[in-house]
Order: C-alpha cells, then structure tokens, then sequence
C-alpha cells in the first residue's frame, strides 16, 4: 500500500488537535476515539490492527497486527477515514488530556520510531503500527511503563501524543541521559534504553523518585514530556475523596457553606 501524503494544522495550546487535510483518495487512521470532527464525504471503516499493508495473510494476518496492538494496551480495532469526495476534506483528532501533539516524519527519522504504548494518535495510510519489547530481562522486570513500546514503521507522518511541556534532546555517540521512566515519549531506534538503579534505598524511598529510572544512551533522538498520564491520574486519584469521604482543600468557608446547606436540606420541613 502506498503512503498517503497528506497536510496537517494542529491547533490550540493546552488541549490541542489535529486537522488532517485529505486529497480525494487518501486516508488517514485513527485510534478508536480519538476522533473530533469530519466533513461530510469521508468513510470511516473500522479494520483489526492498523490497516497496512504488513497485515498480509488474510484474516490470520489481521487477526495477528490486532493482537499486538492489544499487547500494547491498544483496541483491538482502529478506525480509518478516508476521502471519497472529488475535493480536498478534512478530519480531526483530539487530544486525550493535556500535553502537545507531536508531528513525526518517519521518513527523516529513518523509518522507525519507538514510543510509549499509549502516545500514538493518528497517522496517513500506510503507517505500520507494531511492539517494541525491550530485550534486556532487568527492563521487563522494572521497566515499568517502558518496557512493552509501540513502534511506528514507514515514511510517512504520524502524530503522537505528550503530557505537559515536551523537550526534544538529540543524544551523540556515548552521551547518557537518567530520565523518569514515565517521561520518555519516544525515541529513534538506534538510542540504547536500559533500566538503572538509583542505587540508595533512601533516595528511592523518601525522595519520591522510585527506585529505578531510565538510561538512555545515543546516537540518537529522544522526546521527553514533564506530565505522564500516569502522574496525572495518581495525582487525581490521590486528590479525590476516599472511601466515599470528603476532602476539605482548606477552605474554612467552604466547611461553614457545606455545613449550612446540608442543615438547609435536612431541616427544611420545620418552615
């Protein structure tokens, strides 16, 4: 299958999306979902895997490029949007949470890029969507949220997505970077990532930071982001009421407000 070459504008700063501009013919595909808007004359045809062509061997072959998408934590189906109009239509994908929508050109990345299970957004047709399961056995052990990668083959653009404020890092030959496993968003293939200890039990206990942490050594492109969903979600979790209580922020008007509304409610039959 050929690669689509298609435009794109991404727009907003926090929360942003993607408008994708498809010449009659092409298409573009989606995590299930992900999609914001389309004009009318686009076909949405929901396929098992990623829709490529490498899902060769009829239905086992499907039933294959599906299955490593659910290893990644991916459905099992995507969906994909296609131009059967005799004009230029566009499709947009949204942001699942705060962070940048990064636009990849695998052709200038070599072909290949390796992120995290859940930043893949959309991508043009033809985009291969495959795993990256880390070899070293300390990785799977204690790699966390590293361990099991999705990997993103072709020449063409796809676009993943990042939590917060995103940093890109070009890494020499040699050069060693200790990142927060969480934090990486993806990386060019020949980059070597490793799992390292922190090496002090009290720094891993009370310094918040866990005990292992991310060695990523070049040549090579790596993309960073400050916000991992997962941060986000334990922040949120830690935050919200537990076992059916009530929180307080602080706030003492807040308590005296709450108070006088629930007397409000229970008294109510005394006017």
């Amino acid at each position: 299958m050929a690669m689509d070459v298609v435009d794109f504008e991404i727009k907003g700063a926090e929360m942003q999306f993607v408008e994708v501009e498809l010449d009659p013919g092409e298409a573009a595909i989606g995590e299930a979902g992900s999609m914001m808007f389309m004009d009318a004359g686009i076909a949405m045809d929901t396929v098992f895997g990623d829709g490529s062509a490498n899902q060769g061997g009829g239905f086992f072959g499907k039933l294959l490029g599906a299955g490593k998408r659910l290893v990644t934590g991916e459905s099992l189906f995507t969906t994909v949007y296609t131009n059967n109009g005799t004009s230029k239509l566009r499709v947009a994908f949204a942001a699942p949470y705060p962070g940048k929508i990064l636009p990849m050109d695998l052709r200038q990345l070599g072909g290949t890029l390796i992120c995290q299970k859940d930043a893949f957004l959309c991508a043009a047709r033809g985009v291969s969507l495959g795993i990256a399961i880390q070899q070293k056995l300390s990785t799977g052990f204690f790699g966390g949220e590293g361990f099991i990668m999705q990997k993103l083959d072709g020449d063409g653009l796809a676009f993943v997505h990042a939590g917060g404020t995103v940093v890109r890092r070009t890494l020499q030959p040699g050069q060693t970077l200790l990142v927060d496993t969480g934090c990486v968003v993806a990386y060019t293939p020949n980059v070597s990532f490793e799992i390292q200890y922190v090496g002090k039990i009290k720094t891993a206990l009370f310094g918040g930071e866990g005990l292992f942490l991310a060695k990523l050594t070049g040549p090579g492109e790596i993309w960073l982001q400050s916000l991992p969903f997962s941060r986000l979600a334990s922040r949120i979790f830690a935050a919200a009421p537990q076992n059916g209580g009530h929180k307080e922020e602080g706030s003492v008007l807040g308590g005296f407000a709450g108070a006088g509304l629930l007397g409000g409610l229970l008294g109510g039959d005394d006017d």
